[in-house]
């Protein structure tokens, strides 16, 4: 689960930059899904029907996390990253090739600061 300062922005942009779809859209919490897999919860922070999420709804969010979503293949992941480029997303790191990690991948930044990193499938044939 995310913590975001605004549930709609935060939904709309997963939706909009990675392809997922709301299943529980509102205010206050969403559940986001690729297909029929749950993939991600975004809840308010300063909603606290939970208890208390953060501290200071006030402080720095996104510090020490990053996502990481798989595309299906390169086609993909061309295709996503086309598309959040053209649906403006800031993109901190342009699409590279990691020789680690045998994938391509590309940093893009969600409105709340979380890094958010997409990549190819493992490949280490390339």
């Amino acid at each position: 689960m995310l913590q975001v300062r605004d549930v709609g922005v935060s939904s709309r942009w997963y939706q909009t930059m990675i392809g997922l779809r709301s299943g529980h859209g509102g205010d206050e919490f969403d559940m986001l899904f690729d297909g029929d897999d749950f993939v991600l919860q975004l809840h308010r922070l300063d909603a606290h029907e939970h208890g208390l999420l953060q501290p200071d709804p006030d402080a720095l969010v996104g510090a020490g996390v990053s996502l990481w979503f798989e595309a299906a293949d390169r086609d993909a992941f061309d295709s996503l990253i086309g598309h959040a480029r053209s649906g403006g997303a800031t993109i901190a790191e342009e699409p590279t090739w990691n020789p680690l990690a045998h994938h391509h991948q590309s940093t893009l930044i969600d409105p709340d600061g979380y890094i958010v990193i997409v990549n190819t499938p493992f490949d280490p044939t390339a």
